[in-house]
């Protein structure tokens, strides 16, 4: 008999089933090869099916605090998603794109969803990577300050500048 957690672990639909826990997913107990984003993005859409989720949503989830080409790496999670799945954006059965919304995942589900570990995102964990950022921005603004410094140390003249008298004319003249 299944555990709860185990209830909580699997997610069925159509002939595939994904294990949040471990990562992966598998059609007829064949391990396919669906990993990184677009392995969360799935997960995701998995927790509430038939639930729209917009863009910055997937966003804040996937990518919090950081600059990334959100359009570009999303569409090619879902379209990867798709791949795998055998699904079209023209009549999909799992994933469906909302013009101007978002995505859902369509097809019925089986099994309790519950948020995958490494897709959680506790406030704990997002501080450090703050701070982390931070000191990286400190430590690139000083570096950069230092070596300006020593540019202008280098490049500076040494001593009184002496400045070379050149005689434009051959003509007999004044010569003071």
């Amino acid at each position: 008999m299944p555990s709860a957690s185990d209830s909580r672990r699997f997610v069925r639909f159509g002939a595939y089933e994904v294990d949040l826990q471990a990562g992966e997913l598998r059609k007829g107990g064949i391990r396919l090869k669906l990993g990184g984003q677009p392995f969360q993005v799935l997960a995701i859409l998995l927790e509430r099916p038939g639930d729209v989720f917009t863009r910055e949503e997937l966003q804040k989830r996937l990518w919090p605090e950081t600059f990334v080409d959100v359009d570009h790496n999303l569409n090619t999670a879902i379209n990867k998603i798709r791949e795998i799945l055998g699904d079209s954006s023209e009549n999909p059965s799992f994933v469906e794109t909302l013009p101007r919304r978002g995505y859902r995942f369509i097809a019925p589900v089986e099994g309790a969803v519950a948020t995958p570990p490494e897709l959680e995102q506790p406030q704990a964990q997002t501080q450090p990577a703050r701070l982390t950022r931070r000191a990286i921005l400190v430590a690139v603004a000083v570096f950069m300050a230092g070596g300006a410094a020593v540019y202008e140390l280098r490049h500076r003249p040494v001593g009184p500048v002496q400045r070379a008298l050149t005689r434009l004319t051959f003509d007999e003249g004044l010569q003071t």
